[in-house]
């Protein structure tokens, strides 16, 4: 078998015939400028083939109930392929119950592990430990006896209250004995009693009479049949049993089940399920398993600042019915509809919220026509209003699931406080904590906890492989650089860097050999700090006989990189060229390679510094979303500044839970929740924000770059303007997609038919109507320039640009466009095909665009992701350009390249999901290189002495 792996003439989207020689079981890295064709090479050649392959090697049955076959790759050959594993950005899981602890399996060890050596205390008596005897141990009590001493082995009759001796005297003939005891007292079946059973009789059915005999360990028929006599006591009742002795007068009580000696509580054995929130059997009932409750909070709902008048209740801006309804009330009532809402009482604020009253009924005048009419309704309050509303949603739509999500609190269910599990099963105990309480610590505190964990000789010996197989889980974790997250964290709440580095973690465990590895930006994320750990990781999954190939921009893997491909020079037109593979060393000496005069310092990533004066701060009072320590920050104005933080210490509770919530309300007249902060001052200053975040743009196929950037309109007026156009009495909308009448209806726009090959990927074939146009021949018969709007929607952003040169307003946007290189994108490209980092230079170029009024707010998500080193400059530049036209630019970002030059750095800390975050440095960069808490700080210290420092 060969030492690599062969590409042979590769063309998926806008690849160009490359051929490449990949070598295998090595770290590779594939870089390159955005749109240059590295996700085209590794992922939708080399792992689309691979996945195809495999899927192909599986029978027909199969292959037809496995969806999502790949499509066939566009590549002539390749040699030597292994099977392909990708691990993307995409998130685990959306499931609201599946936690890091289900998805890494840590969990379901976490269960074996409880079953297997627990501390089970009692529901009604915590003091209590309930425990289980064996016949063994039974048999060691009995030998601890006093030499020639009597006692009774006894069964409780626990299953019915008995009302005479001869009820008891027929029970016991019916069971086959002869003694039973009553209160002490030992009577036979045949004996006269005129003694009276109590209300509280104990009753016990004797099963044996036996003599602590001197050396009875010795005497296997004694000892057999105690063994006997026990097991038969077991097999009565309740599964519990007594020994009494006839000569100190005291019994022992014994249990096969997990049992209370006070209030005689006991459960069954433990199995693993018991522990399982998926199942209505064991999980809390009243949170549906989901340790929290959604609830709507004044807080959440309630604008304070704001009158009745002025739509204070957010839930209800805007909406005439539930406002006459209001003033109606208030007005019965006789509440001030102008007076801010923190100035009402709190009787007020009780009627207007929660009163309700199914007999209360109210005038109210409503707009008909010319006519003022007068109806009747009961008036239904907010909160049960807003509650009603959330439970019937899922029968609504999913718009008014959306909109009222928005101001839902999730409170921790008060029964089982969190837990998610029955109380029964939150009392058994591992190292004194229950199973909720290790899934709630950190991945790093629960790594210490399992540690330094005691054990008797006898649990450890039982528990050894539990706790290596956890042990090693939470390891691999720790190496990709997630310590801090929790165990019981939600999936559905990790980011796109942290799900990829779970499966990378899980990958590494499983310890699979000659495996293709297909990798996203696995840094995204990642503070420079951590990179290490996430290296070595890569490093040792390479080392298992594994092929790794990266789609990476970050130096430092480069550095540690087996084996470099650079796609160069430009994206789309020229970007198919690989103008370098080889190690990093040789690549530090390449003269076609930027990347390599990146890496070797010739050229660098830099600004020219400005000195920008400090005179005014947007402050945030009081910050304790989710972790922060109640914080107070000062965002300078008119400055660029980057918000930096150490892995999971919450940049965006900070920025784009409280701050762009804040500011979207204030200019935008928006209804997002903002709570959690005391107050943000001086936002007066500003009158416009733009937040360009990491979700996608509209996900319709009819969306593409053209419809999102608002070109198409003004592309459509050409086409309109044409004089075949006007000969027809054709308007602009007949170029929309939207319009039915002048649309391909056979392919529905797509321009492609696909044909279900069951067994065997899909088959895309052009459409016969329209020919892959999209739009009816006589649409097509309208030209500009000798092309039509199909042929135009079918141009990249570079050829566009030249077309339209004559066309201003056309120009403006596709000039923005390529600006943030995007210049190799089709106008026509279809919103859901495109990756969430072009998605954000998408929305960056539509807001750029615009007209900046120099009181605008732009705040960036880490826009460096997906991006190379001579991108990066040219972001930097458009950033630099805002901020010299009076614009306050505020980046989330753990880029150093980014970080290094701008004006203003704000580092949160000190690290972690489950620790306090806390404000550790707000300053200029000649300050934060001395601050020794700040790992930002210590990270540019290297940086600059390597790169700026000559």
């Amino acid at each position: 078998m060969s030492d690599f792996l062969e590409v042979k003439w590769a063309s998926t989207h806008n690849l160009k015939n490359i051929s490449i020689n990949i070598p295998k079981n090595k770290l590779v890295v594939v870089t390159g400028v955005s749109g240059s064709g590295k996700s085209s090479l590794a992922f939708d050649t080399i792992y689309a083939e691979g996945q195809r392959r495999y899927l192909e090697s599986l029978s027909t049955y199969a292959r037809m109930i496995i969806s999502g076959i790949s499509d066939e790759t566009r590549v002539d050959e390749i040699k030597w392929l292994s099977p392909t594993i990708s691990i993307n950005q995409k998130t685990v899981s959306s499931n609201p119950r599946s936690t890091v602890g289900t998805i890494t399996e840590i969990y379901d060890f976490f269960r074996l592990l409880f079953t297997t050596i627990w501390v089970w205390k009692c529901i009604n008596h915590p003091e209590i430990i309930l425990k289980k005897d064996s016949i063994g141990d039974i048999l060691d009590n009995i030998l601890k006896f006093k030499i020639w001493e009597k006692f009774l082995i006894l069964s409780p009759l626990l299953h019915k209250t008995y009302l005479s001796f001869d009820e008891v005297k027929k029970e016991i003939l019916d069971i086959g004995f002869i003694r039973f005891m009553v209160d002490g007292e030992v009577f036979s079946i045949w004996d006269e009693t005129s003694l009276k059973l109590k209300k509280n009789s104990k009753i016990y059915i004797v099963i044996d009479r036996l003599i602590r005999e001197k050396n009875l360990e010795n005497d296997e028929n004694m000892i057999k049949r105690i063994r006997d006599s026990l097991s038969q006591a077991y097999k009565n009742w309740w599964n519990i049993l007594e020994i009494y002795s006839l000569d100190s007068k005291k019994s022992s009580i014994f249990s096969s089940e997990a049992f209370c000696p006070i209030c005689h509580y006991s459960l069954p054995d433990l199995t693993i399920s018991n522990f399982s929130f998926n199942s209505h059997f064991w999980a809390c009932p009243t949170c549906h398993w989901l340790g929290v409750r959604p609830v709507f909070l004044e807080e959440n709902i309630i604008n304070p600042n704001l009158t009745l008048n002025e739509w204070a209740i957010l839930p209800w801006s805007q909406h005439k019915y539930y406002t006459e309804v209001l003033n109606a009330v208030c007005k019965k009532y006789k509440i001030d509809c102008n007076k801010p809402y923190w100035e009402l009482n709190s009787k007020e604020k009780w009627i207007i919220l929660n009163w309700t009253s199914d007999i209360f009924e109210i005038p109210f005048t409503f707009d008909f026509g010319q006519e003022r009419k007068i109806y009747k309704t009961k008036y239904e309050w907010i909160i049960p209003n807003l509650e009603r509303k959330y439970l019937e949603s899922d029968k609504a739509s999913d718009n008014l699931l959306k909109k009222l999500s928005q101001y839902i609190t999730e409170i921790e269910c008060s029964e089982c406080g969190g837990y998610r599990l029955k109380q029964e099963y939150l009392n058994v105990f591992v190292g004194w904590k229950n199973i909720w309480e290790i899934s709630n610590l950190s991945v790093d505190k629960a790594l210490d906890f399992f540690r330094k964990l005691k054990m008797s000789e006898n649990e450890k010996i039982i528990s050894k492989n539990i706790l290596k197989n956890i042990c090693e889980r939470l390891e691999f974790l720790t190496g990709v650089g997630l310590n801090y997250i929790t165990i019981s964290r939600r999936a559905n709440t990790l980011s796109g860097g942290e799900s990829q580095r779970i499966r990378l973690a899980t990958q590494i465990w499983t310890r699979l050999e000659g495996i293709i590895y297909v990798l996203d930006e696995p840094s995204i994320g990642l503070h420079p700090r951590d990179n290490n750990m996430l290296i070595q990781n890569l490093k040792r999954l390479a080392s298992l006989g594994n092929t790794v190939i990266v789609v990476e921009h970050d130096e430092d893997i480069m550095r540690e990189s087996d084996h470099i491909i650079d796609i160069w020079p430009a994206a789309w037109i020229h970007g198919w060229e690989v103008v370098f593979e080889g190690t990093f060393k040789d690549i530090l000496k390449d003269k076609k390679s930027d990347t390599g005069a990146y890496l070797s310092n010739k050229k660098i990533v830099k600004l020219d510094k400005k000195q920008r004066e400090i005179k005014w701060f947007l402050e945030i009072i009081g910050a304790r979303e989710n972790n922060l320590k109640n914080i107070d920050v000062k965002i300078p104005l008119w400055l660029f500044t980057v918000v930096t933080w150490a892995s999971g210490s919450g940049k965006s509770s900070l920025i784009l839970d409280i701050l762009s919530n804040y500011l979207q309300n204030s200019f935008l007249r928006s209804t997002r929740p903002v709570w959690k902060v005391k107050e943000v001052k001086w936002a007066r200053l500003l009158d416009k924000v733009i937040i360009i975040d990491q979700s996608p743009i509209w996900r319709t196929p009819h969306s593409n770059v053209a419809t999102y950037t608002g070109v198409f309109t003004f592309i459509r007026e050409v086409f309109a303007s044409t004089q075949e156009a006007q000969k027809r009495w054709f308007w602009p909308g007949v170029f929309s997609f939207n319009t039915r009448w002048w649309r391909c209806e056979i392919c529905e726009w797509s321009g492609v038919k696909k044909i279900e090959m069951h067994f065997l990927p899909d088959v895309y074939v052009e459409c016969e109507k329209c020919h892959g146009s999209r739009y009816n021949l006589e649409t097509l018969e309208i030209h500009y320039k000798w092309k039509n709007i199909s042929e135009v929607l079918n141009m990249d952003i570079e050829e566009a640009l030249d077309f339209f040169t004559a066309h201003p307003k056309i120009k403006r946007i596709l000039n923005v466009l390529n600006d943030v290189w995007l210049g190799y994108i089709k106008l026509g490209q279809s919103a859901p095909t495109l990756s969430w980092w072009e998605s954000q230079r998408i929305k960056l170029a539509f807001d750029l665009s615009k007209r900046s009024t120099s009181k605008t707010i732009y705040i960036l998500d880490e826009p460096t992701t997906g991006l190379h080193f001579s991108d990066i400059q040219k972001l930097l530049n458009i950033l630099d350009n805002l901020v010299d036209k009076w614009n306050t630019v505020l980046v989330i970002e753990h880029n150093l390249d980014l970080i290094a030059n701008s004006d203003y750095i704000i580092d949160i800390g000190p690290e972690g999901w489950d620790k306090w975050w806390e404000l550790i440095f707000s300053g200029k960069i000649a300050d934060i290189v001395k601050c020794d808490k700040s790992y930002t700080g210590q990270a540019l210290k290297s940086y600059f002495k390597n790169k700026w420092i000559k």
